[in-house]
């Protein structure tokens, strides 16, 4: 699955986890609403170009879901600045 690592000079490697850093580190920094969004950006940081296979759970899971990660946000990061702003596409 990773075969085009092989054929890369340390050069091109180091590239690479460069770029990945730099993926994971956006993913890693995202706040306010875009916490609540799947994330292709980062998807896209894999060779392989496949379309994700995603299952949406139906509303009412869906939505309970999305709460039990804002609780866990409220658990784990108590100290968190407050992004108070209305969803705005």
């Amino acid at each position: 699955m990773d075969d085009d690592l092989d054929g890369m000079s340390r050069d091109e490697l180091a590239d690479e986890v460069r770029r990945l850093r730099a993926g994971v580190r956006a993913h890693r920094d995202a706040s306010g609403h875009d916490l609540c969004w799947h994330h292709p950006d980062l998807w896209a940081l894999l060779p392989e170009r496949i379309a994700p296979d995603i299952a949406v759970p139906p509303w009412p899971r869906f939505l309970r879901g999305c709460v039990r990660y804002r609780e866990s946000l409220d658990r784990e990061k108590p100290d968190a600045a407050v992004h108070d702003r209305e969803f705005e596409d």
